[in-house]
């Protein structure tokens, strides 16, 4: 479905990702790990159109989209849950999860989406009337996730979903991530949390500053002494 091929990022001088190179298939759920500032969320905004590529290729279902805007992007499938929820945070759920809707004209479709993440999330029909900044952590993440399933993205990146949620939040969500996988969404995961990570994912990347040190199938890195020791706490 996806295939990026030496991804460079700048932001001015600075190299932020160095020639990196992927593949997200159909189906798959992806994930790229490594600690605070290796450039995973960079990756992220470049696949989304939100920052430009300096150099490499991006290809969506075959179609060249390196130089789309990011509402382009949308239209042709991506959403994203971006790092640290950003919400609308003086509306309120219902009003949110309208906005990851904004390229449905069909009332009828509207109406099935609304249903698919109340149905998701019961938690947030219950407060479909409450400002979204007066939610917990975990429920704004779960508002953060609807919002973006409102589109009915067909790839769904996800940038630090667990960051700043309790424990329990944290294991929710992801089981939350592995079931739309199950259900068959393609989804690229960027976490710093590697253990739960790649306990979920099929495959995984390993980003140390710009660059890809390991890959290959999730259990593979898991059994890997250094990636144990490095991300794992092994």
């Amino acid at each position: 479905m996806l295939e990026v091929r030496d991804l460079m990022v700048r932001y001015g001088e600075f190299r932020a990702v160095h020639g990196v190179s992927f593949t997200v298939g159909e189906g798959e759920l992806i994930t790229i790990i490594g600690a605070n500032g290796a450039g995973k969320t960079s990756i992220l905004r470049t696949l989304m159109g939100l920052q430009p590529a300096y150099r490499g290729t991006i290809t969506l279902n075959g179609r060249d989209i390196t130089h789309l805007s990011a509402h382009e992007r949308a239209k042709l499938g991506i959403g994203i849950v971006p790092e640290g929820r950003r919400l609308f945070g003086d509306m309120d759920v219902q009003e949110n999860l309208e906005m990851g809707a904004y390229l449905v004209r069909d009332r009828e479709t509207l109406n099935k989406r609304f249903k698919e993440v109340y149905d998701r999330f019961p938690v947030l029909y219950d407060r479909r009337g409450q400002r979204a900044k007066t939610l917990s952590g975990g429920e704004q993440q779960m508002l953060a996730i609807g919002r973006t399933l409102m589109g009915g993205p067909s790839l769904i990146l996800m940038d630090e979903v667990s960051l700043g949620l309790m424990p329990r939040f944290v294991q929710e969500v992801f089981g939350i991530i592995k079931a739309l996988n199950e259900e068959g969404k393609t989804i690229l995961l960027v976490e710093q949390n590697a253990r739960k990570a790649l306990a979920i994912a099929h495959r995984g990347y390993v980003l140390e500053t710009g660059r890809f040190r390991w890959e290959g199938e999730a259990q593979e890195l898991r059994d890997n002494p250094e990636v144990q020791r490095a991300y794992l706490g092994g």
